[in-house]
C-alpha cells in the first residue's frame, strides 16, 4: 500500500517497510511507514519538517495521532540522521537525489531493514524536494545543535 501523497504531510525521504522492524510489535502493528516531510500546518507561516508514524487499517490510512514509543522515537532518528547525511551530498544530484537508485540506505535492525529512500510516488516531489533541501540549510544551525547535544548524550553513555 503506496503512501499518499496527496495529503496535507508531504513525504519525501520514507521508509515504507517500517512495519517489519517496529520494535516489539514488528510484523504485527497498524504502523506501516514513518517519513520526513514537508508539514501539513505551522503557526509561523514558515515552511517546516516534520516527521510521522503512517497507521493503516489495511485498508485506508489513518490520520490519527499517537504517542511514539522511545524505540520508535530512536528509528526516526535514525531516519532523520540518514537523511541529514544524504542530503549534504545532494547538490551533487540535479533532483537531489540519483532517480536510478532511490533507496539512500538500508539500515540493519532485527534480522531484517529500515529502507531510508527517496518517495518517488509523490507526484510533486521535484518541488517539493527543493524545499525539503532548503529548509534543512535553513535549519542547519537548529538542527545541529540538537545533533551535537545527542553526540555528547550517547558519548557520555558510552555509545
Amino acid at each position: 500500500m503506496k503512501l499518499p501523497t496527496t495529503s496535507q504531510h508531504k513525504p519525501v525521504v520514507v521508509s515504507e517497510n517500517y512495519d517489519r522492524v517496529d520494535g516489539h510489535s514488528a510484523r504485527n502493528t497498524d504502523v506501516k511507514a514513518l517519513s520526513l516531510g514537508l508539514a501539513a500546518k505551522n503557526d509561523t507561516g514558515k515552511a517546516a519538517i516534520a516527521a510521522k508514524a503512517w497507521k493503516s487499517t489495511g485498508e485506508a490510512w489513518s490520520t490519527e495521532s499517537e504517542e511514539l514509543p522511545l524505540h520508535r522515537i530512536l528509528d526516526l532518528s535514525l531516519l532523520v540522521c540518514r537523511t541529514l547525511n544524504h542530503f549534504r551530498e545532494a547538490y551533487r544530484y540535479e533532483h537531489f537525489y540519483d532517480p536510478q537508485k532511490p533507496v539512500i540506505d538500508r539500515i540493519a535492525l532485527q534480522g531484517d531493514a529500515l529502507n531510508v529512500a527517496i518517495c518517488t510516488d509523490n507526484d510533486t516531489l521535484h518541488d517539493d524536494i527543493k524545499q525539503f533541501s532548503r529548509v534543512l540549510s535553513e535549519d542547519d544551525e537548529l538542527i545541529g545543535e540538537r545533533l551535537r547535544a545527542l553526540a555528547r548524550l550517547l558519548k557520555d553513555m558510552g555509545y
